[in-house]
């Protein structure tokens, strides 16, 4: 059963955007001129800026400390400090229509390869012409994660990296990730996945900058 609103009730807004970490203190000290001012909440979730007005943010750092805590007098210095490591990043995003690969490190591509490949959508046809449908998408996904497997294996070869960031398409990027090509990063510590279009090579260049960004989402206060 789907939750509705209550009559005449506008639901909150919520909006996403991604700050690096050198630039953190000046966003939350917009913030707070904008909205009266904040208090901090270090959540389980990420560190929340609750305003005067009823307007909070969560930030989340890009990535865990792992021994490598941020430094600062306070928690929000200490997350922008952490956000701010150049940490190198491995990025696979994947769909049907096309790859990119990439290796970031503070928000900039250090090696890259984006393409093109074709996979059958879905038909509402019945009978033996969606079974063959059926198989031919079958193949065509198969030789797509062939395909963005091998790429990957050339463009993260000669990079070392901590982490992988997967996107795109949940499923067609594990099964990437699974191939053997790629045995050895997918034993490596992944990122959340990064919802993107299609990942031609200026997605991929915003996805290595948010990547290595602290996510920001703001919701406004209520009417």
């Amino acid at each position: 059963m789907t939750a509705q609103n209550s009559p005449g009730v506008r639901p909150l807004s919520v909006r996403t955007a991604f700050v690096p970490g050198n630039r953190v203190a000046g966003w939350a000290e917009r913030f707070g001129a904008s909205h009266g001012g904040y208090r901090l909440s270090d959540d389980d979730d990420g560190l929340r800026l609750v305003a005067g007005d009823g307007a909070s943010a969560l930030l989340q750092a890009p990535w865990p400390a792992d021994g490598r805590p941020g430094r600062g007098a306070d928690a929000l210095e200490r997350l922008a400090s952490l956000a701010a490591q150049p940490r190198r990043l491995g990025l696979l995003l994947v769909r049907r229509g096309g790859y990119g690969i990439g290796v970031a490190a503070e928000g900039d591509l250090l090696a890259s390869k984006a393409g093109t490949r074709y996979v059958q959508g879905r038909t509402a046809a019945g009978g033996q012409s969606q079974q063959r449908f059926a198989r031919r998408r079958s193949n065509e996904a198969d030789a797509l994660v062939e395909a963005v497997a091998q790429q990957a294996a050339e463009v993260f070869g000669p990079e070392a990296f901590e982490y992988v960031v997967p996107g795109g398409d949940r499923a067609l990027a594990d099964l990437v990730l699974g191939h053997p090509a790629l045995r050895d990063y997918a034993r490596l510590p992944r990122l959340p996945y990064l919802d993107v279009s299609d990942p031609r090579l200026a997605v991929l260049r915003k996805a290595a900058a948010d990547a290595c960004s602290v996510k920001v989402q703001v919701t406004d206060a209520p009417p």
